[in-house]
């Protein structure tokens, strides 16, 4: 079990009361929690809860419909839409498979979107689960525009224009990840996830009852992330990281497995991956580079094409 500290002492919750009431503070509160740790905590976000706890419910009920089933909705390219089923996906650099299982939801595209060619319809367990769509539908649509709301404090905070990303996500493959990390039985090589960074542009975290999401400090200590309930936990991605030359940073976190008392008990979560539309090029903002700060990366990629390099380091492609 780790001996993580806790964060509690750290990073200061943010209301979301300041996005309306006092932005110049609501954007310099988040952006000094992100340039310090590369996470924050949102409280107050006025997320109706009885929607996101309804969104749950469809969660926990898909996972226990039993194997047959859920492994209908296991798509011929794995990792986009649908069902993962446990024992598959790898953090980056590791030998063993993280304990989890999970279920994507991505974005509707229009008929006829250029981006169709590498971005799936949905697919839905209406036969089982007639609610599911609904429920789980709202929470993407709920998260989708609260990322945008946080962008535009990333945005004022390093300098560019307040709606600087809008046109850069609203068609961006963004993803809706419930996940359900089964009960641990025992110790053993496995953990719940891998350390590892998102390879997105922020992640929106919702849902984590149980303990276990941990970030690595500068020092190489891991510190537990205990929000407090109903609060909404933000993190950098890779290809925020590395648009801004690191000046935000996409930090190293994992989910350790539960203490001997809880093993038992289920986990599960809702992050909402973030990302930048297939064709944005992700160049180093001018505004980030300097003398002491060199352009890290100078040759531009893709947004698509970073995520499908990174997504076969995982064993999602």
């Amino acid at each position: 079990m780790s001996q993580a500290l806790s964060v509690q002492d750290h990073i200061e919750p943010v209301s979301y009361a300041l996005f309306e009431q006092d932005f110049d503070a609501f954007t310099r509160k988040l952006g000094d929690s992100f340039q310090r740790w590369g996470f924050a905590v949102i409280k107050d976000h006025g997320l109706p809860q009885e929607k996101v706890d309804a969104a749950i419910s469809q969660t926990k009920a898909f996972f226990a419909l039993p194997e047959d089933q859920k492994l209908k909705y296991k798509l011929p390219v794995m990792g986009q839409r649908g069902y993962t089923p446990f024992g598959v996906e790898t953090a980056k650099g590791h030998t063993h498979y993280d304990l989890k299982e999970f279920w994507h939801v991505g974005r509707d595209l229009p008929p006829g979107h250029p981006f169709r060619d590498h971005m799936p319809d949905n697919v839905w367990p209406d036969a089982e689960l007639p609610e599911f769509q609904a429920k789980v539908g709202w929470l993407y649509g709920a998260l989708d525009q609260m990322g945008l709301k946080v962008l535009e404090a990333i945005a004022t905070y390093l300098g560019l224009d307040r709606h600087f990303f809008d046109p850069t996500v609203d068609f961006g493959n963004s993803i809706l990840r419930l996940l359900h990390y089964p009960p641990v039985p025992k110790d053993g090589p496995h953990i719940r996830a891998g350390a590892h960074e998102d390879i997105n542009v922020i992640t929106l975290l919702l849902g984590a009852e149980e303990a276990g999401l941990e970030v690595q400090d500068h020092d190489g200590r891991w510190i537990a992330i205990n929000p407090p309930p109903g609060a909404l936990v933000v993190n950098i991605g890779d290809m925020l990281q590395r648009l801004t030359n690191h000046r935000l940073p996409s930090t190293t976190h994992r989910v350790v497995n539960p203490a001997p008392e809880r093993r038992g008990f289920a986990r599960y979560s809702t992050p909402f991956f973030l990302h930048f539309n297939s064709d944005y090029s992700i160049r180093t903002l001018p505004n980030c580079v300097d003398a002491e700060h060199p352009d890290r990366y100078p040759t531009p990629i893709t947004a698509d094409e970073y995520l499908q390099e990174r997504l076969r380091e995982i064993k999602l492609a």
